[in-house]
């Protein structure tokens, strides 16, 4: 047969350049797509052995090899598989998107377990964004005629008859010259090919090998030694296809270590294979330390996908929802609808069963890791528990169900036991202190019969919430109290609004519902007859209260600022602690609240009877020494310095 140029049977020449430079965003997918086709090639073969004996090879006599010549350019990817007619040259590489792979299942009746990669037929011309001249030898099986098919892109291709001794395909590349921009020459690098082949085609269930080039240092020899040997550069069979009770842990966190470039091991890991609307494999890790960028913008979350083997994306965002974001892994599925170039993935129902899915395992895992190793999860929750407020905050509420039962707070709850008998001699064990972490539901399991709310406060410290004037008073009645150190943990609990329909409760809000009746009766006659007083000393304040009232939450402290409506005095702080304008500045409503029990409260009602410019000096202090306790700044510090000198003389 002579080489007759032929044109390629698509419309036109700007479809096959749409091939070349629009779909693939990476130039080194080329290797992918060609060693997939050669894994397409052996599987037909190969299934074709299961039923006629004449084949006379086995899956071990299967091999894809790759041979590089830098002198001449060119990359060579060659397999012994079925191989093709002048027939189905012109079909899979004359005809643009015509995939042959798809053909061979059709007219096998093959069903979707078995893995041939191959979907679209548009894969090999990936192999343009390299290479200048693309040539493929092959003889099919049962055929001792061969043919060679040659194109340099869009100006269209040569077939021809040609000498080839096996059965099976050779893909010949000859490499572009290196610009500016691009350094093709990198694809004849034993290393690149090596980490190419690593990162993408691991798993494919054939030997891929490659003449090796190795360095050999002796105390003896003048010059290190170098030996090249043929060596198998993939794994072949994935861990995750492995039966779990073939491996161990350490199996697992060295394939976890290996693979995600982290020197710790794992927390723990998810091996799991589901099979019905959508099947995969997954095999995720929970990571025992965050990466250093894990809480900046940089910060990429995401599994890896693959497709049979093959890796189709570094990074799946769509599996993970933010909460889980720290989770590390993979999953393998045939199922998954890839676009035409298999680097992204058409948004469909079984993504998103798989996501679902996924989501459930993480939960199931971590809700497991909390009832039995709690010391463990408290270690997990220290490094990433942060992840999960920031995802009720950031989901306005709706991620709650999926990570509520797995939040954490210290607390003021010290666990009561019977006291150690101490023998003679021996030191007497270390009181239990406050400060412990807790779920919620184990709050709201130790919650009183009359209390109403979940109560928590907000401090920089455990020590400093402790001190907080209205502690005391909450602590008193017997309630426990949440502590909130982080920044985001009051903004997730306002989003989260309750538990176990038990609503939240800022110990700084105005009403904590403390009051029996008969106090209710008692503070509201009391309120009535310094009415007068209280709207006196808010007149004082000039506007930077709301009000001035009785408190029913002080038992020593004779002051402290409470609040109302959806921004609370911590939120304030936070917020305002942000880069902004003074113009954007958040402002809680704020009321000073007086202990009518406390000496101060006596002498604030005499100078209002005898002093109120006195009066008005004391307000001033008290609004001070209120924000101080809750930690803002103070308005004036020369005006309070001055007061306090007045007050010492």
């Amino acid at each position: 047969m002579s080489a007759e140029t032929k044109q390629f049977k698509a419309e036109s020449k700007r479809l096959l350049d749409m091939m070349i430079n629009s779909i693939y965003t990476h130039k080194e997918i080329f290797l992918r797509e060609v060693i997939s086709n050669a894994s397409d090639a052996i599987d037909k073969l190969y299934f074709k052995s299961l039923t006629d004996t004449s084949v006379g090879m086995n899956k071990d006599d299967f091999a894809i090899n790759i041979v590089v010549d830098k002198d001449a350019r060119t990359l060579t990817v060659s397999d012994n598989g079925i191989g093709m007619t002048a027939e189905e040259l012109e079909n899979n590489l004359g005809t643009i998107a015509s995939s042959g792979s798809l053909a061979f299942k059709k007219d096998n009746e093959l069903g979707d377990d078995v893995d041939i990669i191959g979907q679209f037929g548009v894969g090999f011309y990936s192999t343009f964004m390299v290479a200048k001249e693309v040539t493929v030898l092959t003889r099919a099986y049962g055929s001792d005629k061969a043919y060679k098919w040659q194109s340099n892109g869009v100006d269209g291709y040569t077939v021809e008859e040609c000498e080839k001794d096996s059965v099976g395909t050779e893909v010949i590349l000859s490499l572009k010259e290196d610009t500016e921009d691009e350094k093709y020459s990198k694809y004849l690098e034993q290393y690149q090919i090596q980490s190419l082949v690593k990162k993408y085609s691991d798993y494919i269930r054939f030997p891929i090998k490659m003449d090796v080039e190795h360095t050999n240092y002796s105390e003896n020899a003048e010059e290190p030694e170098k030996t090249v040997t043929n060596d198998i550069l993939n794994s072949m069979t994935p861990i995750w296809k492995k039966n779990k009770n073939e491996l161990t842990d350490d199996d697992y966190n060295s394939f976890y270590t290996d693979k995600f470039m982290d020197y710790y091991p794992p927390v723990t890991h998810i091996h799991s294979k589901t099979e019905g609307t959508a099947t995969y494999d997954a095999l995720l890790y929970i990571p025992s330390r965050a990466p250093f960028d894990y809480y900046s913008k940089d910060y990429e979350k995401g599994l890896q996908l693959y497709s049979s083997g093959v890796m189709i994306m570094d990074k799946c965002a769509d599996l993970l929802p933010d909460y889980f974001s720290f989770v590390k892994g993979l999953v393998d599925s045939a199922d998954l609808s890839l676009n035409i170039s298999r680097e992204m993935l058409q948004h469909d129902r079984q993504l998103k069963i798989i996501a679902k899915n996924i989501e459930k395992s993480i939960k199931n895992e971590l809700t497991k890791m909390l009832k039995n190793d709690r010391e463990k999860y408290e270690k997990f929750f220290d490094v990433f528990g942060l992840q999960f407020k920031f995802g009720i905050y950031q989901t306005y509420g709706s991620a709650a169900d999926a990570v509520k039962d797995l939040l954490m707070f210290a607390s003021s709850f010290k666990p009561e036991e019977a006291p150690a008998e101490v023998k003679e001699g021996e030191d007497k064990p270390a009181e239990k202190k406050a400060g412990g972490k807790v779920t919620l539901a184990e709050y709201v399991s130790r919650m009183k019969e009359d209390q109403k709310f979940i109560y928590y406060a907000c401090g920089e410290s455990a020590a400093k919430i402790e001190l907080l004037p209205a502690f005391e008073k909450v602590t008193e009645k017997g309630y426990e109290v949440l502590y909130f150190t982080q920044d985001i943990d009051e903004f997730a609990i306002k989003a989260l609004m309750t538990y176990n329909e038990k609503p939240f409760k800022n110990i700084t809000d105005s009403d904590l519902g403390l009051e029996t009746e008969e106090e209710k009766e008692e503070n509201k006659k009391t309120a009535e007859e310094s009415k007068d007083m209280f709207e006196f000393m808010c007149g004082a304040l000039d506007g930077k209260v709301k009000e001035v009232r009785l408190s029913t939450r002080l038992k020593s402290h004779p002051v402290c600022l409470s609040s109302e409506g959806q921004v609370s005095i911590e939120m304030e702080k936070v917020l305002n602690s942000m880069p902004q304008n003074d113009k954007n500045r958040v402002t809680a409503q704020k009321s000073l609240e007086l202990n009518a029990g406390h000496p101060v409260f006596e002498k604030l009602k005499e100078l209002y009877k005898d002093d109120k410019d006195k009066l008005t000096e004391y307000t001033k202090l008290l609004y001070s020494q209120a924000l101080l306790i809750e930690g803002l700044t103070i308005e004036n510090p020369v005006e309070f310095a001055d007061l306090i000198c007045k007050l010492m003389v």
